[in-house]
């Protein structure tokens, strides 16, 4: 018999997710700086951004900001359990991958705010800090997501939980009664 479940991230969480990452993928690996399929992929990223915003203040328990915000007591609890080797185990984003989806989401904005600067601001064609900052923006956020599957993984094995198949799915284990 399998662990009870519950529905956690609804559709318009996992498309965001998979959206962004496609994106961003695509551009950073297939797409051309000034390739119009490289612009496309940057204003549906930052369609979903914009989407994804108002959705953590109106969407589901689980997307809303007021749930998962990493303040510094949140953060400060998830790694004191980190240090002690103690499990953290919430339904939602923890106090550590909220601060990291919350960067990410920053960067990808960086990135299509110089990218329309770049493309669409007359002042700023052929300006170097624009793309400098484009290009700062993207390596970061290769090394965050970087940093992302690495701990979606370590999580899934500490906490004996698929959480990447959890944002296929949308359902989560049920957490246990304490």
């Amino acid at each position: 018999m399998g662990a009870a479940t519950v529905r956690l991230w609804d559709p318009v969480v996992r498309l965001f997710h998979w959206s962004l990452a496609g994106a961003f993928l695509a551009n950073y690996f297939f797409t051309e700086e000034g390739e119009s399929w490289h612009r496309w992929f940057g204003y549906y990223a930052v369609a979903w951004l914009a989407i994804r915003l108002l959705w953590g203040f109106v969407g589901t328990p689980a997307a809303r900001w007021a749930d998962f915000w990493p303040t510094p007591a949140r953060l400060g609890a998830h790694l004191r359990a980190l240090i002690g080797g103690q499990p953290y185990h919430r339904l939602g984003h923890s106090p550590l991958g909220a601060l990291v989806m919350i960067l990410m989401m920053a960067l990808m904005l960086g990135l299509g705010v110089t990218g329309f600067l770049m493309e669409e601001v007359d002042y700023f064609w052929g300006a170097d800090l624009p793309l400098e900052i484009h290009e700062f923006c993207a390596n970061a956020l290769m090394a965050l997501v970087g940093l992302h599957i690495a701990a979606a993984l370590f999580e899934s094995y500490r906490l004996r939980e698929n959480l990447p198949l959890s944002m296929v799915t949308g359902k989560r284990r049920k957490l246990s009664e304490h």
